[in-house]
This record gives C-alpha cells, sequence and structure tokens, in this order.
C-alpha cells in the first residue's frame, strides 16, 4: 500500500494562469454579456469567434472587457484595410491578438509574412496568430514534407508562438501520429525559441465522437506534457445542430460537454503552476515495438504500443530507482520550472487503466487536481492511472 501524508512541504505551487482560448467562441448575433460571462465560467481566458464586420468585432471587445475576456481579433474589414482597423483597436483593453489565417500551406507564407508585416508596422504590442494543419494531411497538399512545412512557415513567417490543430481521438481510435506531430512541433519551438499552443476537440461531428473528460485529459495533458503553453478547444460554439455534440447550443445553452470542458479546464488552472513558463527537459515514452514486419496502423485503441516517431525510454528519470507499468504504455515527461523538477506521466490509451508501480529515491510531492500537493516517502509505492490520465509528481 502506498503511504499518501497530506501537505507537502517547503512551498506550494507559483501562482499561475494557463491561457486557455476558445475556438468559434460566441458567434454573431449573441454576443451578449450572458454569454461571455458563461464563456468566463467555463473556464475560458481568450475568445476567438467568427465576426462577420468590424462594428461586431467593437462588440465582442466591449462584451471581452465587460466580463474579464480577452479577444482574439479579426473581422473582414482587417484583411481588406489592416493598418486602419488595427490602428483602430490596437488601443482596447480586451484585444489579446490578432487572428491571420487558417491552415495556410507553403505557397502561403510569402503573402502571409507580407500581410504580418503590414501588422506589425501599426501594432508590435499584440501577437498575430494562426493554425498549421496536422502532420496527416498530404505532403503534396502542403507543397513539402510535414517537417519542411513547419521550418519553412517559422523560417518565412515570425509569429511569436508556433500553433497546429490535431483532433487524435476518433470513433475508430486514436490517430497514431499525433505523437509523431507533436514532436516536430515541440522541437521546431525550441529551435526558434519561441512556445507552441495545441488543441482539443470539444464538439462532435463527422469522425470524431463526443467528448468526454478522459479524452480531454489525454489531449490536453498530453500537450502540456510536451510542453505546450496555451490550450486550445475546437469548437466552444456547437454549430452542428446536434445538442449532445458541443459545450454550448445556440442562443447560450450548455450541454453536458459544457461540464466537462469546465472541470478540464478546472484541473489546468488548479495545476498551471507547473506547466506555464516550465523547459521540457525530456519526453519519452514506455511501450513495446509493432510486431516485427508491421507498421504501426493509422489508427488503434491501444496505448501499449510505441507510437511511429517517439522516443523509447531507455534511463530512468534522476530520483527515480523503478518505473514499472506492466506492459502498459505511458508517456514520461520530464520538466523543469524554476528551481523545481516535475514528472509527468500519462496514460496513452482511452480503454486501459493500469496499475505501475514507482520507486523514489527521496520523499516526493504529488500535484493533485485541484493544486493541493501531497507526500509520497520515499521508496515503492503501487499507483493507478486511468484513461487517458496523468500523475504530477514534484521531484
Amino acid at each position: 500500500m502506498t503511504a499518501l501524508l497530506s501537505g507537502c512541504q517547503p512551498h506550494p505551487l507559483p501562482q499561475a494562469e494557463m491561457p486557455i482560448l476558445a475556438w468559434y467562441s460566441i458567434t454573431v448575433p449573441y454576443l451578449t454579456e450572458e454569454n461571455h460571462k458563461m464563456l468566463k465560467d467555463c473556464g475560458f481566458t481568450v475568445s476567438f469567434s467568427d465576426i462577420k464586420s468590424m462594428e461586431d468585432g467593437w462588440k465582442a471587445l466591449e462584451m471581452g472587457e465587460k466580463t474579464g475576456i480577452k479577444v482574439m481579433y479579426s473581422c473582414p474589414e482587417m484583411y481588406e484595410r489592416p493598418e486602419e482597423v488595427v490602428a483602430a483597436v490596437k488601443g482596447h483593453p480586451a484585444l489579446y491578438g490578432y487572428f491571420l489565417r487558417d491552415e495556410p500551406v507553403v505557397a502561403d507564407f510569402p503573402g502571409l509574412a507580407a500581410f504580418s508585416a503590414r501588422v506589425t508596422a501599426v501594432d508590435k504590442e499584440h501577437p498575430q496568430y494562426l493554425n498549421l494543419f496536422p502532420n496527416y494531411v498530404n505532403p503534396a497538399a502542403l507543397g513539402c514534407t510535414y517537417e519542411e512545412y513547419v521550418q519553412a512557415f517559422v523560417r518565412q513567417v515570425p509569429l511569436p508562438q508556433l500553433s497546429f490543430d490535431y483532433y487524435p481521438v476518433t470513433v475508430e481510435g486514436i490517430r497514431q501520429t499525433w505523437w509523431e506531430n507533436l514532436e516536430v512541433i515541440a522541437r521546431e519551438s525550441r529551435k526558434a525559441g519561441i512556445p507552441f499552443w495545441a488543441f482539443a476537440l470539444s464538439t462532435a461531428h463527422e469522425i470524431y465522437p463526443v467528448p468526454t473528460l478522459p479524452s480531454l485529459r489525454l489531449q490536453m495533458y498530453t500537450n502540456l506534457a510536451y510542453g505546450a503553453q496555451c490550450l486550445q478547444y475546437f469548437t466552444y460554439w456547437n454549430s452542428t445542430g446536434v445538442k449532445e455534440n458541443g459545450p454550448v447550443n445556440p442562443p447560450g445553452e450548455k450541454s453536458p460537454v459544457y461540464d466537462i470542458v469546465r472541470e478540464m479546464n478546472a484541473e489546468v488552472q488548479a495545476r498551471a503552476g507547473v506547466f506555464v513558463g516550465a523547459t521540457v527537459e525530456d519526453v519519452s515514452h514506455i511501450g513495446i515495438p509493432w510486431p516485427e514486419g508491421t507498421e504501426p496502423p493509422f489508427l488503434s485503441h491501444s496505448g501499449k504500443y510505441l507510437p511511429a516517431g517517439v522516443k523509447p525510454l531507455e534511463t530512468l528519470p534522476e530520483g527515480i530507482s523503478v518505473l514499472d507499468t506492466g506492459g502498459y504504455g505511458l508517456l514520461v515527461s520530464q520538466l523543469r520550472n524554476g528551481a523545481d523538477r516535475y514528472l509527468v506521466l500519462v496514460n496513452r490509451s482511452l480503454t486501459e487503466a493500469f496499475d505501475y508501480r514507482i520507486g523514489f529515491r527521496k520523499a516526493v510531492c504529488t500535484v493533485n487536481r485541484d493544486g493541493s500537493l501531497g507526500r509520497l516517502k520515499k521508496g515503492e509505492h503501487s499507483l493507478h492511472l486511468a484513461e487517458g490520465d496523468c500523475a504530477i509528481f514534484r521531484l
């Protein structure tokens, strides 16, 4: 049995806030103060709405100021007259930054760089932002290999962050190229010296199921374990016509998904002191290779096997004497934040929970869901990890 003691000395987690962005947030004509309060209560800090005019953009900024929500700004006029629109809105206290476009290909980069320069010439204080494609898009469509695509973007369009969308959880299993995509994005963001932003899917559509708390935990804690510094949801406002599919239905009706997203966001903010500003020292994986002579499938329900493109764990983290999953798959991330070191473990499976054995060379802190700290004695412990869940230890 594990000896778990209350309280962990000598210091609590530092205070921090993780930016959490709602993609396709409150839409026109529902830009009301009540709907923005609901957005804030769900744990979002940044709103990105599908704004149809500069007038509606002003309304989004006004509601953001009233409710404490920042706004990722865009409107059709900004793309036609960027200098004029940016000059008009850049002083607004609710402005977070400017959205340039979604999912460009390599051929779009020169035009985007030119447009970005026009915005920067008027406002150097607020960031500009766009999303890159995931790695399962055909290289012929991107214009090169995926790694070359990301490298070309960083080189040609100098934005202050690297953002990509990838929705790994489908009705048929988890896409096995997701972790490889994170490897590329995390590596290129480190090389460029800029943070990266990542997504979870919060609205069911096509091949994507209604989200569950385990599926959101898997996505968000994996993103954080790789070093993400802003978390995004696609989407907040549900436009599918099926009320159970997403968090909020027009004109402002909460679904059960709303409560799941709110719980996930509360967990993230309670533990934000672990992740905000952290440096990832290593990300490795425990698992078994796919059978000899076979390639990893595109989709799989099993977390036991090593995904493509990841690094197997070969050396135990410093301070760890044993880490035995009994054959189950595990993501192992080592973070440093200030003077503190953290070990983050994520169960890669949404169908299999498991018990694992871990040994510590000295007493460590556990970081609980509410941000409180527990204490584990030196020695070996048998712990449980639920589907898609994570465990965090301060070493």
